[in-house]
């Protein structure tokens, strides 16, 4: 009897310290849990996402594009779309805004609403998304802007940018065509230029105009003929060539704002029985984009010059996110490398080796 209870008391005293030590390491666990926040790095430019529980955690993504209007833009919704795929651990959800800006304010909104964890966006236009990105901000959503800017009265409303600096690309066509005038001869006499522009209000429009503006004003012998926009689309470029050769004939240059938009003019050209291409003698087509069908007329001749602008986008937007889920910083803007590409220097292997 004695000694069954001293091996009760023994095995009393034996729990009590089991349980002593487990409450002292549960506090340790509860106290390294609370703690572990204050490490995390805020990302620039917007609000600090919650960092993924586990490398398989799924990542809720909401893409709003602006459309599907021309070659180049289904290339940057594909890139986008295979950067965040479902085997790359995301939830993508797509949404095509025919080209609506209010149709971009809808998505974005349905996406809050959608609790996803982060929002992408292609503006169509510049400005009109204070609201809308004020929303999202309140839900703690980091919002990556894509392909074209916003103007946004407090940038903290968009965590990053990623796409082209497209003041730079109309710079670059500038320095071209002088260059490209000088060479042939044709720096002296008076050179009648027709712009064709594109979405009037959007990123690439405004850059691209900009610069061809800015340098007719640094040059007195060239004289702005005609300016109009053509919405990035061919038909629409065909429609304003057009009218516009029906006032005059007289066109040494036609700067188009994208591919899409050269091709329509130069149909229109050639319906009027003018030749394209500084070859030959003929009207002068400057492009942007250089998609592979760009980059094929301009081996031809028919573009002089054609800029490139990067659509593949997506694995820039999948790095950016992975970093903000990791507590990283990012940066605020982040342009891609861009080349340019004249009618003098492609080669076929240039156009085979083109993703786009």
């Amino acid at each position: 009897m004695a000694s069954g209870g001293r091996e009760g008391s023994v095995m009393k005293k034996t729990v009590a310290v089991i349980m002593a030590l487990a409450l002292i390491v549960g506090a340790a666990a509860c106290s390294e849990r609370a703690e572990a926040p204050s490490g995390t790095t805020a990302p620039k430019g917007g609000p600090s996402p919650a960092v993924p529980e586990g490398r398989n955690k799924t990542i809720k993504v909401g893409f709003s594009q602006t459309g599907a209007e021309s070659v180049w833009r289904v290339a940057n919704t594909e890139s986008v779309k295979n950067a965040l795929s479902e085997k790359n651990g995301y939830e993508l959800i797509y949404d095509d805004a025919q080209q609506k800006p209010e149709n971009q304010i809808r998505a974005i909104r349905n996406f809050i609403q959608q609790k996803v964890d982060y929002i992408v966006l292609a503006p169509l236009v510049e400005t009109g998304w204070d609201s809308v990105l004020d929303e999202a901000r309140r839900a703690a959503i980091p919002v990556i802007v894509v392909d074209r800017m916003v103007r946004v009265a407090d940038n903290d409303l968009y965590t990053a940018y990623v796409g082209s600096n497209f003041l730079k690309e109309g710079q670059t066509a500038v320095a071209w065509l002088e260059a490209a005038l000088e060479k042939h001869g044709r720096d002296k006499r008076t050179v009648h230029i027709v712009n064709i522009q594109g979405t009037i209000g959007s990123s690439a429009q405004i850059g691209r105009t900009a610069a061809l503006e800015a340098g007719i004003r640094s040059h007195p012998n060239w004289e702005l003929t005609a300016q109009e926009s053509g919405d990035f689309i061919k038909p629409k470029a065909y429609e304003v060539m057009s009218r516009i050769l029906k006032k005059t004939r007289d066109v040494d240059v036609v700067y188009c704002e994208n591919d899409s938009e050269a091709f329509g003019a130069i149909k229109a050209l050639e319906e009027a029985g003018l030749k394209c291409g500084i070859l030959n003698g003929g009207v002068i087509v400057i492009s942007f984009d250089a998609t592979s069908e760009g980059l094929s007329e301009c081996l031809s001749g028919k573009i002089s010059l054609n800029v490139e602008c990067n659509p593949l986008q997506g694995p820039h937007v999948a790095r950016i996110i992975r970093d903000l889920s990791e507590g990283k910083s990012v940066e605020k803007i982040s342009y891609l490398e861009e080349t340019w590409f004249d009618c003098f220097t492609i080669t076929y292997e240039t156009i085979e080796k083109r993703a786009y």
